[in-house]
């Protein structure tokens, strides 16, 4: 079997958790996560202590993502 080769391009499919994550180790100096447990429940988690950081970070996020999703 052949070697996967990530192709760091917008998708309309489902990525791994962990393929994310390792993909992110050592990149970046502190993270907000946000997601789904497997029980359905939120999770949130950040490196950072300050909220203004998170909830920032989170906006930027949204702010970028509305600007994909107008180019198409």
């Amino acid at each position: 079997m052949g070697k996967v080769i990530p192709l760091n391009c917008i998708t309309s499919l489902d990525i791994p958790v962990d393929r994310v994550l390792e993909a992110a180790k050592d990149k970046l100096e502190g993270v907000v996560i946000i997601g789904w447990d497997k029980d359905g429940e939120l999770y949130c988690a950040s490196t950072y202590a300050d909220g203004g950081i998170v909830s920032w970070l989170l906006d930027e996020c949204k702010y970028r993502l509305h600007q994909v999703v107008k180019e198409d």
